[in-house]
């Protein structure tokens, strides 16, 4: 009984620990001068820039499957 209670005290920091993070960090952000707008702008960018490069690897392969 008391390794449940002590794996649940752990298990209750660990999700405290990330609800603060995630309260704490668009703040923290703001204050530095990062807003989350350019953090999501650069997010939509690597999105694309992913999924231009998944549609030409299908092209080439889909080329190499032709050609054999």
């Amino acid at each position: 009984m008391k390794d449940a209670r002590n794996v649940l005290r752990i298990i209750g920091m660990i999700l405290l620990g990330v609800f603060v993070f995630f309260v704490v960090l668009p703040l923290v952000l703001k204050v530095v001068g990062i807003t989350l707008a350019f953090i999501s702008g650069l997010a939509v960018l690597l999105i694309q820039v992913a999924v231009t490069l998944a549609i030409g690897y299908l092209i080439l392969v889909g080329i190499r499957a032709l050609l054999r």
